[in-house]
């Protein structure tokens, strides 16, 4: 009897584990890979709404008439519909011998070019990118788009060029067919954008500024749960009251997307910000951009520059470099069907995520579009980051500060290498430091610096960039160390000093001049606060800039002992990657001024680091003066100083250096303690 159940038993267990298997496998699938692991594909907009705000009430014969099937990608849909990708329509080979450069056609005499142009023209050869030589480049820029570039040598058909259409409109309105050319082109239409191929731009007035660019003018960031929830509908004047903000519902007429309404005008298409209008910007949380009017680009940055919450439908135009700007974090997205939730959608967003959508506006105002300058550096980094895959930025490096701009692929791919995700990543940098001494012209061979940086138990290399005039002492001469000791010919610059040399293995370098003096406690507390702050320069000697009224420039100094905003790199740590963004970010004329002029490197590193950080330096205390180079008090000295600031300044377009008044002490510093409790005592000793 118990066989027979036996017999019975195994094939009944058999049948209900595959069942089982077949009809549990998918959810297992899903619970296996969680949904933010998962790779994301190509897309631009989501597919419907953000689904934490709104419920979806659309039905089944309404997700039938999406044009392209749940199994089609929307790249490829788009890609094939309009002809073009970048592997059919873009020859890499020319990007593999000199990497990627970029050559402008010259303008011709007779040739009209807006200043917008101009401006666009001035920033690719200001930058990093530009060649003279058409053979060594990669990409070549049109200088305008009202040309027949047929007749231009080069043309190929278009392979390999890009064209900047800053005017709203279809690619129709340039009188030309561009081929197989890239479009940079502002406010585009799904209809006519390549995605994967073509570049969205927000579109901006000629008086936008090419450089630098005025900062976020979000006046009321925290708390945001105290302010009254306002919705402005950005292009239009009328208003009524909600929550005691002015605001706009947007009505229907606003979700319309049929053709014949693609490129109206707004109510009011101005191209200049009035003032009455950004005054209620400010003042609201959020702002509806009308996704139809042919300036919805630029209204999308005018709510980014005044800290509004941008609310956009997810249908009707491409948002600007969308390819690489996960726009989820720093605006709302609705379907155009679901308006009228819209005002209880809102209201009922909680304070924390309504703080961390602000902050994002600030983020993307100020990395991508505060001026001409970064937006184009923005688009020509996206189409490099296409033709070189392997060595293309993730998407975390383009969402999060400081930007794509300024993490540079050529230095790593890894978040964990740059010195600005070691607490996002959860990693911290490793506990060593490498000493980079550099010896100038009339300076001696420092022995005993040398003797006691090696001293320090975080100390992993010492190595001494020598750029004396007299060839360097012999091996033997050199004191004996516990850590290798490497001397590096330099070209008798100053700029050597911040060049990425391969031969500095850790992350954090002590920069030193041969008449430095420091202790080996002093070289251990500053390295024990520059792992809490990797990403900012630590160091001993400190400066001040401020505004002179009289002359009306900036001026430089040292008489401000409570105050700075410069450490001076005779003896400063700082991560290793600020070497590759002085040495491949920083245009040549800059560095070539560096050159020429004295004590000018210290302050271009601190513009660089600040313009990256938005923070100041970190002032640590020393045991006794560094021996370095007195401070000028030769009126032309001193003069030379000064217009460094300046041209840094212009160069920048902005003064980047933030002031402070805070030095970091160890604990019980100068306390009446016993000195055996105190474990760097001595700091102290004078």
């Amino acid at each position: 009897m118990q066989s027979r159940r036996r017999k019975y038993l195994w094939p009944i267990l058999s049948a209900f584990w595959l069942l089982l298997v077949l009809l549990g496998a998918p959810r297992l699938q899903q619970l296996a890979i969680p949904p933010g692991l998962r790779p994301k594909t190509l897309t631009s907009w989501p597919r419907w709404l953000d689904q934490e705000l709104l419920p979806s009430f659309v039905g089944p014969e309404e997700l039938s008439k999406d044009p392209c099937p749940p199994s089609c990608s929307t790249h490829e849909w788009r890609s094939q519909k309009l002809g073009c990708l970048m592997e059919t329509c873009f020859d890499t080979s020319r990007c593999q011998s000199q990497g990627f450069k970029v050559f402008v056609y010259p303008i011709g005499p007779t040739q009209p070019i807006s200043e917008v142009h101009h401006k666009v023209l001035a920033s690719i050869e200001g930058s990093r990118y530009h060649t003279v030589n058409p053979e060594e480049a990669c990409l070549f820029v049109l200088p305008g788009d009202a040309l027949g570039p047929q007749l231009l040598p080069l043309w190929n058909g278009g392979q390999n060029h890009l064209i900047f259409h800053l005017h709203p409109g279809s690619w129709l309105d340039l009188g030309f067919d561009p081929g197989q050319a890239m479009m940079a082109r502002a406010n585009p239409t799904p209809e006519t954008f390549r995605l994967g191929f073509d570049v969205s731009l927000p579109f901006f007035p000629q008086s936008y500024p090419q450089r630098g660019g005025s900062q976020s003018q979000l006046v009321h960031l925290i708390p945001t749960w105290r302010r009254p929830v306002g919705l402005r509908h950005v292009g239009s004047g009328s208003s009524n009251q909600w929550d005691q903000n002015a605001i706009l519902i947007p009505s229907d007429r606003h979700g319309e997307t049929s053709k014949g309404r693609r490129d109206r005008p707004c109510k009011q298409d101005h191209t200049t910000e009035q003032s009455e209008d950004q005054k209620r910007l400010y003042n609201s949380t959020f702002c509806f951009i009308p996704p139809n009017c042919r300036l919805g680009s630029f209204h999308l940055l005018q709510a980014l520059k005044a800290g509004c919450i941008p609310v956009l439908l997810s249908r009707g135009w491409e948002p600007p470099f969308s390819e690489v700007i996960d726009w989820g974090t720093s605006a709302i997205v609705i379907d155009e069907r679901h308006l009228h939730q819209l005002k209880s959608a809102l209201q009922g967003l909680p304070p924390a995520r309504v703080l961390a959508l602000r902050q994002q506006t600030q983020f993307l105002w100020d990395a991508y579009f505060s001026s001409v300058e970064k937006i184009v550096y923005t688009t020509l980094e996206i189409v490099r980051d296409r033709i070189f895959r392997a060595a293309s930025r993730p998407w975390l490096l383009w969402n999060a500060p400081p930007g794509g701009l300024l993490a540079l692929p050529t230095f790593s791919t890894h978040l964990a290498d740059f010195p600005f995700y070691y607490q996002r990543h959860g990693s911290r940098p490793s506990g060593r430091f490498s000493a980079l001494i550099w010896v100038g012209s009339l300076d001696q061979p420092p022995m005993k610096l040398i003797q006691e940086v090696a001293g320090s138990q975080h100390c992993a290399q010492i190595l001494v960039l020598w750029s004396n005039e007299s060839p360097p002492p012999a091996q033997g001469k050199w004191p004996q160390t516990t850590v290798p000791l490497i001397v590096i010919e330099g070209k008798k610059k100053k700029s050597d000093r911040f060049f990425p040399y391969s031969t500095i293995s850790t992350d954090a370098i002590l920069s030193l001049d041969a008449r430095s003096s420091l202790s080996t406690s002093e070289v251990d507390f500053a390295f024990v606060v520059w792992l809490s702050f990797p990403e900012r320069i630590v160091g001993f000697q400190t400066r001040s800039h401020f505004w002179d009224e009289t002359n009306g420039s900036w001026d430089y100094t040292d008489q401000r002992p409570n105050e700075f905003s410069v450490v001076l790199t005779a003896a400063a740590f700082y991560h290793r990657y600020y070497h590759n963004l002085f040495t491949h970010s920083l245009p040549a004329p800059l560095r070539d001024l560096v050159d020429e002029l004295s004590a000018c490197e210290d302050i271009l590193m601190n513009f660089l680091v600040a313009e990256v950080t938005k923070l100041p330096p970190i002032k640590v205390p020393q045991r006794k003066q560094l021996q370095e180079v007195p401070s000028p008090q030769h009126p032309r000295a001193e003069q030379q100083l000064k217009n460094c600031v300046n041209r840094f300044a212009s160069w920048f377009g902005r003064m980047p250096l933030v002031h402070s008044q805070l030095r970091l002490d160890p604990v019980l510093f100068k306390d009446q303690v016993s000195v055996l409790r105190k474990k760097y005592r001595h700091l102290e000793r004078l």
